[in-house]
């Protein structure tokens, strides 16, 4: 029995089944992902995405599926499952699918009358995805049949049927290769074993794509088929069919698959799920690593990749990535800035908060190099660039006032991590203090002092020694109250915010805190009786009438709703840090049941991952991307915690 594993009848429900998706990515920044029965749902799926740097730098849908055919004594059975108008389903490959289940890769089992077929796939670094398709059973002569669906557009839009499409191929080896339109590389596929293949080009009309039209986004399709490829199987053998932007040895496929599976993690339980989840975030391309904030549809966002990046490199043993990440991002810095979105002159600076996550960052990375005096050396010009820009002023009004907070807003922008914006204007604009930035602001000071100090800098700890009690001292005064005993979300010099929102958990999880222990154990209390619910902290409490306990509707909608209500699992890194900060050994229970309340997402959403958000209401639904970093990341902190309060506790 399989950790993650799915029977026939939970399969052939594609009420169920088509809520389960899959994803893989090759850390190069392509991607595979469909459900688990192989019918698409979102225009983000497909067999083969890769980024497509001479077009435009982005995900490329290449090949979007691939129906499966077997024949026997002139009947075929196909496959293959996709949704056209009127609900309706063709071919209905679903019916015939019996199991399920993921030991290192994901195995797909197929029966009809007395042929049983099975199905696994990996992609690999070489921009290439290897399926692997083994007769398990037949009754009589067999043959398979493989029909490739091509889309050849960027992830974000669809693929229509014209009159500009390249239907040549050109032969190679057991295979073709091809290009749909002059821009793209070639498209080779391939099998392991000499098949004929048919050429018989055409296009098949308005595949629908339900995840789409449920969020309000244009869902229907064309999709091109050049032929299909046919071949004799018997029982017990194995044929490859590859897909990859440079053509393969057939002779040495088998071989490539059994080593790539040597490299691959098991799945056998809740922790290595999550730990396989996190190496898939990770992106070395180019010379370049980065994290993508999420799939299908983030890239890299700065503030994601600084939370995010302790869980999935420094808590996997992996500290050169966490160095290299650090590296690339440092190379990209402008006026103490880092790119939100977007890289070179396509940059968008427009975070006031990835910079304060970078120090952050560096203080975790501290804890396992053990070395100030070379991450000084590394950082330390960048640190004081960050440092100088927010005292001086930089871009969108970011800038330290005399009271040592950092003020920052601008007109038609949201620069904090509630960043939704609606019609041209900020859901939660928080123009003014934010509470999170100068909780980051404050501990960002008293560490770039700490590193200064260790290294003899003088004039860097004369230029800052004074700053970090004048900004303790206005923290409080503008964000503490007495009577309410937690902190506002964003003050100006005539307003206070005292929408309880999560944000406040920050000052009580963070190395260094303007809060006294006294006022930290307040503020989680509140925290945790307003906004914790299983799957992450309520970005604002029920008790507000703008709250909205579900994620859902066209975007305009669910952007109202994104940091209104919706639970975020990311937070709880810090809220359990918090937590055990004041509570120690006796806190262990609640973020030890936090931590297993994820369990049940292996199975969910994006299986063996951890989805984006989920509804602030109960039962508690997955919404948006179906894998992120920084929710995976924070678990995975979390569960370093325990492990080492237990540790402490036995030793």
């Amino acid at each position: 029995m399989s950790y993650i594993e799915f029977d026939k009848e939970q399969l052939i429900n594609l009420e169920y089944s088509l809520k389960r998706e899959l994803l893989r990515t090759n850390r190069a920044g392509s991607y595979a992902s469909t459900t688990i029965v192989g019918c698409n749902t979102r225009k983000y799926h497909g067999l083969l995405v890769c980024p497509m740097e001479d077009i435009d730098n982005d995900n490329h849908v290449l090949l979007s599926g691939i129906d499966i055919s077997v024949i026997q004594n002139d009947a075929i059975f196909n496959f293959g499952v996709r949704k056209y108008p009127g609900n309706n389903y063709h071919p209905k490959g679903h019916k015939y699918v019996r199991d399920f289940y993921i030991d290192v890769v994901p195995k797909l089992v197929w029966r009809v009358g007395g042929v049983v077929l099975q199905m696994e796939r990996i992609l690999t670094e070489d921009d290439r995805i290897i399926i692997k398709y083994t007769l398990l059973e037949a009754v009589s002569k067999t043959k398979i049949r493989f029909k490739p669906f091509l889309a050849f557009r960027n992830v974000h839009k669809l693929s229509k049927a014209n009159l500009f499409v390249n239907t040549k191929f050109t032969p190679v080896n057991n295979g073709i290769k091809l290009r749909m339109y002059d821009a793209y590389k070639f498209l080779y596929l391939q099998t392991n074993k000499e098949a004929e293949y048919i050429h018989a080009p055409d296009w098949y009309y308005n595949v629908e794509y339900e995840e789409e039209q449920r969020r309000g986004y244009d869902y229907q399709e064309d999709l091109y088929v050049p032929g299909y490829f046919e071949a004799d199987i018997k029982t017990g053998e194995t044929i490859i069919f590859t897909a990859g932007l440079d053509e393969a040895n057939p002779k040495t496929l088998a071989r490539k698959y059994n080593a790539e599976i040597a490299k691959r993690m098991p799945r056998t339980n809740y922790r290595e799920c999550l730990e396989s989840a996190a190496k898939q975030f990770i992106y070395k391309r180019k010379g370049k690593s980065e994290i993508v904030a999420g799939y299908p549809w983030f890239g890299r966002w700065g503030r994601d990749t600084f939370i995010s990046l302790p869980g999935l490199t420094l808590y996997q043993n992996d500290i050169k990535t966490c160095k290299e990440v650090l590296d690339t991002m440092t190379s990209e810095i402008k006026d103490g800035l880092f790119p939100n979105i977007g890289a070179g002159n396509n940059a968008a600076l427009n975070s006031v908060d990835a910079p304060l996550w970078f120090f952050w960052a560096l203080q975790e990375y501290l804890k396992f190099t053990k070395d100030k005096v070379k991450i000084w050396k590394d950082f330390g010009e960048k640190i004081k660039n960050i440092l100088e820009n927010f005292r001086s002023g930089t871009q969108f009004n970011i800038k330290m006032h005399d009271n040592g907070l950092i003020w920052a807003g601008e007109a038609g922008k949201a620069l904090t991590w509630m960043d939704a914006v609606v019609a041209g204007k900020p859901v939660t604009p928080r123009h003014g203090f934010a509470v999170e930035i100068n909780a980051l602001w404050y501990n960002a000071v008293k560490f770039s002092l700490e590193l200064a100090e260790h290294n003899k800098d003088k004039d860097f700890i004369e230029a800052w020694k004074h700053v970090p009690e004048i900004t303790k001292s206005s923290f409080l005064q503008f964000f503490w109250d007495d009577n309410k005993h937690y902190l506002a979300d964003y003050c100006t010099y005539e307003y206070k915010d005292w929408a309880i929102r999560p944000n406040q958990i920050f000052a009580c999880s963070l190395p260094y805190s303007p809060l006294s222990e006294e006022k930290r154990e307040r503020v989680l209390e509140k925290v945790k009786k307003e906004l914790l619910t299983p799957k992450g902290l309520r970005t604002l409490s029920p008790s507000s009438p703008d709250y909205k306990g579900v994620y859902k509707g066209n975007q305009e909608q669910r952007d109202n709703a994104y940091h209104q209500g919706t639970a975020w699992p990311w937070l709880l890194g810090s809220f359990c840090e918090g937590w055990l900060k004041i509570h120690g050994e006796s806190g262990l229970a609640l973020v030890e049941k936090i931590y297993l309340n994820f369990e049940e997402d292996m199975t969910i959403a994006g299986i063996g991952n951890i989805s984006e958000i989920y509804d602030g209401d109960p039962p508690h639904n997955a919404r948006g991307a179906i894998a992120q970093a920084w929710s995976v990341a924070e678990l995975l902190r979390i569960a370093n915690m325990i492990d080492n309060y237990k540790n402490n506790i036995k030793s």
